[in-house]
């Protein structure tokens, strides 16, 4: 096995770490398991105020014809750059658009609506990584389309998202659930956790694969990770390989 993947195995033992530690934090994980299956995946739900356009504009490099031309953005993007989500119960958001002559951001107002969002962490037999799988509605139910959930994206981030077009943001079939989900795709996962383990490595320091990924991925759709995820976790808890067997 590949030091920088994640088997079966191991995923629910880091799941079972993030649990722990949600449960002191009370930050709302919960496990799921698949009735009749040993299968089952990690689930939250939150409400967030969102700035969502209904009438998105893609940069040059995007394509207005296929929203879903979103990739993951890279490690130093995600550390410099916040997602653009009001604090909860804020309904007086604003929007920050990048004047492209100037490279500054241009702060206007923005209609912000407040949106329920519902996270699952599943593993990928394929790629052997985590995979984030997400849905948002409105308070009265509405799904947000493709379209939506591109706008929402803030744009620092969203000028990431379009290097690779097999690094997407797609509409998918959930694995164990056979529902419509939207879905970050994993086939760049190993890449840019492999600095990430390679450095937990050297410095002899424990690491959880699943709470280092969710850190990364997680905000581009809203999904912050608190800090004291980090500061509680204790040597001995490391459930995360950074060698090969």
């Amino acid at each position: 096995m590949s030091s920088y993947v994640l088997d079966e195995q191991d995923f629910q033992r880091c799941c079972q770490l993030l649990l722990k530690q949600s449960e002191q934090l009370r930050d709302g994980w919960s496990w799921e398991p698949v009735q009749g299956s040993e299968e089952g995946y990690l689930r939250k739900t939150a409400l967030r105020s969102v700035v969502v356009d209904s009438n998105p504009v893609w940069d040059q490099e995007g394509s207005a014809s296929d929203p879903s031309c979103l990739s993951w953005p890279d490690q130093q993007g995600q550390e410099k750059e916040q997602p653009l989500l009001a604090a909860s119960g804020d309904t007086d958001s604003i929007r920050c658009d990048i004047d492209e002559d100037d490279g500054v951001c241009v702060v206007s107002p923005g209609s912000s609506q407040l949106l329920h969002y519902e996270y699952h962490i599943l593993h990928s037999c394929s790629y052997s990584t985590p995979v984030l799988y997400f849905r948002a509605s409105t308070l009265e139910g509405r799904s947000l389309s493709l379209e939506e959930v591109w706008s929402s994206v803030h744009p620092n981030f969203r000028q990431r998202l379009q290097n690779s077009p097999l690094n997407t943001i797609t509409l998918q079939e959930h694995p164990l659930l056979g529902q419509p989900f939207f879905m970050l795709h994993p086939c760049r996962t190993e890449e840019f956790m492999r600095p990430v383990l390679q450095a937990a490595q050297d410095q002899h320091r424990p690491v959880n694969y699943v709470l280092s990924w969710l850190s990364v991925v997680g905000p581009v759709v809203g999904l912050d990770v608190p800090l004291k995820y980090s500061t509680q976790l204790c040597p001995d808890s490391s459930l995360s390989r950074t060698k090969p067997d």
